[in-house]
């Protein structure tokens, strides 16, 4: 996965990932979470930090949909209208149509998850702008969907090892986390439905 990432120096490897993901948040249709990906597997072969690579990841994810969200407010459908000219396979109208439906319906849900999603990682900053969603409201689920995408991808990839590139060869990484995440809480009902009938138990 991304092999051109090998024998580059640590420094480049955090610059392309603050970039690609960067410019991929604004509303730019890059790879940007397989650059993020790629650097987690260098980071489990300690090449690089995967603290600092996930930082890089989410700081650049935030600040580019904060971008993207500023963009949309002030040039709204004429943006949309020239992204879908660029590039009409990714931002085609009927992608933009359920995008745009998506923020809708959800609102901060849709910005949180979305950072999962490869459509919405791309659109939902400038969608949100566009619908004139307040900034405060944004921001929080902006900052907070890119630090537990960030966090979470590189910590389920680093820990996967050289078996995350057969299983991401299969399912989106969004899948792999979300299936990461249901473990996790199926891990943390058992215990506190175990804890609950020790204490019925108990009292009984």
């Amino acid at each position: 996965m991304i092999e051109w990432l090998h024998g580059l120096p640590p420094l480049v490897v955090y610059a392309t990932v603050l970039l690609v993901v960067g410019i991929e948040s604004i509303g730019v249709p890059l790879p940007g979470e397989t650059v993020l990906v790629g650097a987690a597997l260098l980071a489990g072969q300690g090449v690089v930090s995967p603290v600092t690579v996930a930082v890089c990841a989410a700081l650049s994810a935030a600040v580019g949909d904060s971008i993207g969200y500023l963009l949309g407010r002030r040039y709204g459908d004429r943006l949309f209208a020239w992204a879908a000219r660029r590039s009409p396979r990714h931002l085609g109208p009927d992608r933009l149509a359920a995008a745009a439906s998506l923020m809708e319906r959800h609102g901060v849900w849709a910005i949180f998850f979305g950072r999962f999603v490869a459509l919405l990682r791309i659109l939902a900053g400038p969608l949100a702008g566009s619908l004139r969603m307040p900034y405060r409201t944004f921001a929080i689920a902006n900052w907070t969907g890119a630090a537990v995408w960030a966090g979470v991808t590189t910590a389920v990839v680093v820990a996967l090892g050289a078996a995350a590139e057969q299983v991401l060869g299969r399912v989106s990484t969004g899948g792999l986390v979300a299936v990461a995440v249901l473990a996790v809480g199926a891990v943390v009902l058992v215990r506190v439905r175990s804890r609950r009938r020790q204490r019925q138990s108990e009292g009984g």
